[in-house]
């Protein structure tokens, strides 16, 4: 099987080479909108609706302070356009987009290296920031915009009513789950409660999403670095083992509706029962604090770090860089956008809602904000704190995307099947990293 989707994924590398361009010839002859002015620069977000009502603000604020027009594009398929783009040899000047794609953006030759010191206020963003856009071969593809950790949202109605507290570890969680699972928590009388939601399904690698912070909690890693720019795998670890085996054995195939019905083919998208008010825990990014604030109510939960485990209580950062499209031209407005990105106005714009929309940034880069003062809402510190002191972020550097998708098919597998063996479905995947890892001759 490993070989299968390695076969896959090598595939899937051979195309997006194809798609490969040069800086020069990717800003030849541009067609798009804006890109015979060189006072308009053409900008993507990765982005729906809602939040492109607040790139908007954003963007209008910079044309009115610095009359650089910008042309926006957002767009909700991103790769998919992009890749199109990219194979016309027309890409867009700027793209604001995860921190995870910059390896798989620059190995394409899809981005304009970037030197920090040309950015005005680049000093301002700490030094953990930035090293999220550093590649392989030392420089920098990216600037970071936004930051975000997971922290755990729970019902907090639901614990006074059980008599609970918070929990503070793997075990605490275990039982309040089990008790939010058979204690009819919302006192309707009905068995129609879930412990905790979980977006488990392997579609777009959701279950390594979900289950990294759970991995380094307890001790293990997906891949780990040689210190000389390769990596090796590391998914067939002993804490790796007793990591998984402890998740399949106590969320998936041990007390029922510790999790809710269908979580292994459950995304973020349709994950909702914790605003649908039947579960009563989410470990998961602070950009559902506004969703959840309406549904079910900002009064009935609260927002606390994750709960630890034998190795601690690190938890999945990642967020979002701006990005330079590899093309000629404009080098002086891409620089003014981004700095004004990054400056305390711009971040603060950005961080506010208005109209109900949703903030795109979430945990300022800049360094002189403070989250829960820009917000007036002390549960933000909460974030900005498991940001700053126990986050981990998966590696920018190589392309992530396969490596992330074979550990969600793995784990997906290993939690749908009960009787299967975790060891060896382990030291399946790890054979399969590593292979991943040949592919782009980054294997130790």
């Amino acid at each position: 099987m490993g070989d299968r989707r390695r076969s896959r994924r090598l595939a899937a590398a051979l195309t997006a080479a194809g798609l490969m361009c040069g800086t020069a010839a990717c800003g030849a002859g541009s067609d798009s909108a804006g890109g015979g002015d060189p006072n308009t620069l053409e900008v993507w977000t990765r982005s729906n609706p809602d939040s492109a009502a607040t790139y908007d603000r954003v963007f209008a604020a910079f044309t009115k302070k610095t009359g650089i027009k910008i042309d926006y594009q957002p767009v909700v398929n991103f790769d998919q356009q992009l890749q199109s783009r990219a194979s016309t040899k027309d890409l867009p000047d700027v793209m604001i987009n995860d921190t995870a794609l910059m390896g798989s953006y620059q190995s394409q030759g899809l981005l304009k290296p970037i030197a920090p010191d040309a950015i005005a206020g680049h000093a301002q963003i700490t030094d953990k920031s930035w090293s999220s856009t550093v590649g392989i071969d030392g420089r920098h593809y990216g600037i970071p915009y936004s930051r975000q950790a997971q922290t755990l949202m729970i019902r907090k109605d639901w614990l006074d009513k059980l008599g609970l507290e918070a929990p503070t570890t793997w075990q605490e969680m275990l039982q309040v789950a089990k008790a939010f699972a058979t204690e009819d928590p919302d006192g309707d009388g009905r068995a129609d409660t879930y412990g905790m939601v979980v977006p488990g399904s392997a579609q777009n690698g959701y279950a390594a999403w979900w289950g990294a912070s759970y991995l380094w909690q307890g001790g293990a890693k997906i891949i780990e670095p040689d210190g000389k720019g390769r990596y090796r795998p590391a998914m067939d670890s002993a804490a790796a083992v007793r990591t998984v085996t402890w998740l399949k054995d106590n969320l998936f195939c041990g007390t029922e509706n510790v999790v809710q019905p269908g979580a292994l083919t459950a995304i973020t998208g349709n994950a909702t029962n914790f605003q649908d008010g039947n579960a009563g825990m989410y470990l998961t990014g602070p950009y559902n604090i506004t969703t959840f604030d309406a549904t079910p109510g900002k009064d009935t939960y609260e927002v606390v770090a994750a709960p630890a485990g034998p190795a601690g209580s690190d938890v999945l950062a990642d967020g979002e860089n701006v990005y330079f499209g590899a093309k000629t031209g404009k080098a002086k407005q891409e620089q003014a956008l981004a700095a004004f990105l990054i400056s305390p106005e711009g971040q603060r714009i950005a961080m506010t809602s208005v109209d109900g929309h949703q903030p795109v940034v979430r945990i300022p880069v800049n360094s002189a904000l403070d989250a829960a003062t820009v917000r007036d809402d002390p549960r933000w510190s909460v974030v900005q704190k498991a940001y700053e002191d126990t986050s981990e972020q998966f590696p920018n550097a190589p392309d992530f995307a396969p490596i992330k998708q074979d550990t969600a098919d793995s784990l997906n597998a290993i939690f749908t099947y009960c009787g299967s063996d975790v060891s060896s479905s382990l030291k399946e995947l790890n054979d399969t990293l590593a292979g991943d890892l040949k592919d782009q001759d980054l294997l130790k």
